[in-house]
């Protein structure tokens, strides 16, 4: 692990400017707006968004009736009928309401192999050579015999992708976690992994972060890890900017998921690290739930949090983050009080 002392000092005040990279892949995307009345939903092209809202309720709906609507936003986006806004002129809202949120963990082998690495040394003894080959080895087999890891995340969690992340009053080590969303365009139970993809209308950026210190319990070790403590506080599940159709994203298992903290690049990672892909991920949760349109599927974080590097979410920092073909998101992080 890096040592703290080898770090720039956090930068506070002004947020540093990032990259530039493209707005969303393809001709349109989808999100939901405010331009100082009600929030609406909206077709984004390039710099301008199409509100929607005299044509369909939010993008919830949309999603829910996707096969039928698909062909008719093309028809939009290539026409200057309708009420368009300047992008820059509207608040750019969490793009959709989710009816679950199911999050993947430990489904990026190299984050995991370095987590079972350093148990591996600290607790056991092992040479960082044995602990690394043991942890790609037991990696090996999880990816040929193993499931997935998923649980529900709480839809109250959501925020904006320029909305400010607050930190809670309990704990301290606040973390990142970036990761690649998809949206679920079909209902479906049991569904086969060969079957998998025709369920996903669009992908979308989230930011699932975590109060690490607030992990485990020590009054009830014995039941483990309290999910709902450390990755639901208000603001902890930035999401979007916008959905951009599955069918514009090109391979989601080759994507460059990148996340700045203080403008210091912390996770920079492909989507080809996956332990578990889209389809299994998606097998695997449908045995269990009936998935439904608008449902949202996070696919786990790669390498770089936050306890890799000794280093956690303070006010005034920023996170820039963003992935391949789906935009960008920056939240400023402030206190609670």
């Amino acid at each position: 692990m890096p040592s703290v002392e080898d770090e720039p000092p956090p930068v506070r005040g002004e947020p540093p400017v990032p990259e530039p990279s493209p707005a969303h892949a393809g001709p349109f995307a989808l999100g939901t707006f405010s331009g100082g009345a009600a929030a609406f939903p909206g077709l984004v092209a390039g710099a301008r968004v199409r509100d929607l809202s005299g044509l369909v309720a939010s993008v919830r709906a949309l999603v829910e009736d996707w096969d039928t609507w698909l062909p008719r936003l093309h028809e939009l986006a290539a026409t200057t009928d309708g009420s368009w806004h300047n992008l820059a002129d509207l608040r750019v809202l969490t793009p959709i309401e989710p009816g679950q949120i199911l999050q993947s963990g430990a489904n990026y082998r190299k984050h995991v192999v370095d987590l079972v690495a350093a148990e591996k040394e600290s607790v056991h003894g092992a040479t960082p050579e044995e602990a690394r080959a043991d942890a790609e080895q037991m990696m090996d087999e999880r990816s040929r015999n193993g499931v997935p890891y998923i649980f529900l995340g709480s839809p109250r969690a959501l925020c904006g992708p320029y909305d400010d992340i607050v930190l809670p009053a309990l704990g301290e080590q606040h973390d990142w976690e970036l990761e690649l969303a998809l949206v679920i365009g079909r209902s479906g139970k049991d569904i086969a992994a060969e079957e998998a993809m025709s369920y996903v209308a669009a992908y979308t950026i989230s930011n699932d972060l975590t109060t690490r210190d607030r992990l485990y319990r020590p009054d009830l070790k014995a039941i483990g890890t309290d999910w709902f403590t450390a990755k639901n506080a208000d603001t902890f599940l930035p999401t979007g900017p916008f959905l951009v159709p599955a069918d514009f994203v090109g391979d989601p298992g080759d994507l460059r998921i990148t996340l700045r903290h203080n403008g210091v690049v912390r996770q920079d990672e492909s989507t080809k690290d996956m332990i578990f892909d889209i389809p299994r991920l998606i097998a695997y949760a449908s045995t269990t739930t009936t998935l439904r349109p608008g449902d949202l599927l996070l696919t786990g974080s790669p390498a770089g949090n936050g306890a890799h590097w000794g280093v956690f979410l303070r006010p005034g920092d920023v996170i820039d983050a963003e992935i391949t073909g789906l935009g960008h998101q920056r939240n400023t992080v402030r206190s609670h009080a």
